[in-house]
């Protein structure tokens, strides 16, 4: 039975662990590895390694960091089909969208290696007479992130490229449910040249989250999952003194007016709401229709997610893999028969898929239920599934309210021909990204992701800028060189 264990200091961790978790293959429903969970103690061997490896790493030249995430993104390019497997075998998703995945993260990665050019700071000359002010961004210490099981890469290096490249030490908590990633992660970091105890990985669950969150090592905290734990790492993280950025759920919408071309809005809405089998925080899990395009979208959507192929990442022709557990999938597929019976018309029900050769596998189908209306759970609650609802509405205005009246802010797509409701789309909107006829707006890494309302807890987004701001502390110094001035108790000034 494969092993996977904690990272500290630069070498794996050789204790023997009080608890471990099981790691499933989805595909079969079998378990394919044991991951060793963290107490206490082992997040403070991993803080404590970091601590002792910042005063040197914060020194280091942005040169040198600079080189070492170089040298980090091109092993990640020579290791991408044992990247892509691990991903795939241990979430489930099919090797396409692992590798799709992969080549998000190294967009961090790469943003990341331009940090000379984003940590210049300001000068100014002679704010008042021979004085001049200057200001720099300098890193905050050892910093942690937690990460969700949907994206065991990309997520994790939506944090650490940033977070070193800023001159911060690094602890990861990934997700207990596909840990694999982050110790290969790990390996090439180490490979790549990056010194012992700059970046820590401990495996584990809610023990491992909670000492990270009260640690007095660590300064900030990272974190990606859903609301209510969100809610509870930003509460607990500040609680402690730390610094916090913690990304909540979603419920995504996409809104279809009778102008859009719907082949172009079927297909996105299918891309969007199954693609990782809906296990994305940037889904669109709910479509709202607007006047006579709702029965004609309905009817194209149908079409084409009757005609996805699900099978094992395994299987090149596979288009959508299974779930990430048992359970998960059992929640998801619970959905669907009170959806029924709150009046939504379940035209796809996935409850009954079976995958030839993989009957143990975590399987749901493709599912779709129209006409739902919210205060009901399929609609209210993040599903986190391949289950795709349809609203109708009668206008753009009522569309529009539907979707700010969510208590979800993450993403929101417009599928339209008419560049005034775009426009005003945008302009309006509750949510941190909006895509216009594109249904995942997820931003490139020199923007910053990041949703309002319930989707974020705290004041900066994740990656980009705001992930350069997050990880450094501003500082303005004024200097003054000649001789000491007269006493002089009245208010600086400039004169």
């Amino acid at each position: 039975m494969r092993q996977v264990t904690h990272w500290i200091n630069g070498k794996p961790w050789s204790g023997t662990a009080q608890r471990q978790g099981d790691v499933f293959d989805p595909a079969t429903g079998q378990v394919q590895a044991r991951a060793d969970f963290a107490t206490s103690a082992e997040v403070d061997l991993a803080v404590g390694a970091a601590s002792a490896a910042w005063p040197a790493w914060r020194d280091t030249s942005l040169a040198r960091r600079t080189a070492i995430l170089f040298r980090f993104r091109e092993l990640l390019a020579a290791r991408r089909e044992e990247l892509t497997g691990l991903i795939s075998s241990e979430h489930g998703k099919v090797r396409a969208d692992a590798a799709g995945e992969l080549d998000r993260g190294i967009e961090v990665a790469e943003f990341a290696c331009g940090i000379a050019h984003l940590l210049k700071g300001e000068y100014s000359e002679n704010v008042s007479t021979r004085i001049d002010t200057y200001s720099v961004r300098q890193p905050l210490g050892v910093v942690a992130g937690i990460t969700p099981f949907n994206f065991p890469a990309m997520v994790p290096m939506w944090m650490f490229p940033i977070a070193i490249a800023c001159g911060n030490t690094f602890v990861l908590k990934p997700s207990e449910k596909d840990p694999g990633a982050s110790v290969l992660l790990a390996e090439l970091l180490a490979e790549a040249g990056l010194p012992d105890g700059v970046f820590n990985v401990v495996q584990g669950d809610k023990a491992a989250v909670d000492a990270i969150l009260a640690h007095p090592g660590i300064a900030a905290v990272s974190f990606v999952g859903s609301t209510p734990i969100a809610r509870h790492v930003y509460a607990t993280a500040a609680a402690h003194g730390k610094r916090v950025q913690a990304l909540g759920g979603a419920k995504n919408h996409m809104l279809v007016l009778p102008d859009a071309d719907l082949d172009a809005a079927a297909d996105a809405a299918v891309s969007a709401g199954y693609g990782s089998a809906g296990e994305r925080c940037m889904a669109v899990s709910a479509v709202i229709a607007v006047g006579p395009a709702g029965d004609e979208l309905v009817s194209r959507i149908g079409q084409r997610a009757q005609q996805l192929v699900v099978g094992p990442g395994t299987d090149p022709g596979a288009q959508m893999g299974p779930l990430i557990t048992g359970a998960h999938r059992d929640r998801v597929a619970s959905y669907l028969e009170p959806g029924r019976t709150a009046g939504g018309e379940v035209l796809l029900d996935g409850r009954g898929l079976r995958v030839a050769g993989y009957e143990g596998g975590f399987w749901l189908g493709p599912s779709l239920v129209d006409k739902v209306r919210p205060g009901t759970p399929v609609y209210d609650d993040e599903v986190f599934g391949p289950v795709l609802c349809v609203l109708r509405a009668s206008s753009f205005e009522e569309g529009l309210e539907i979707i700010n009246a969510s208590p979800y802010g993450n993403g929101a797509a417009i599928f339209t021909g008419d560049g005034g409701a775009a426009r005003r789309f945008g302009a309006e909107v509750t949510a941190g990204m909006v895509g216009v006829n594109v249904p995942i707006p997820v931003p490139m890494s020199y923007y910053s992701f990041g949703g309002w309302k319930d989707s974020l807890f705290g004041d900066l987004h994740i990656y980009g800028p705001d992930g350069v701001r997050f990880y450094t502390r501003g500082k303005v110094t004024t200097s003054r060189w000649r001789e000491p001035a007269d006493v002089n108790l009245a208010f600086p000034s400039s004169s």
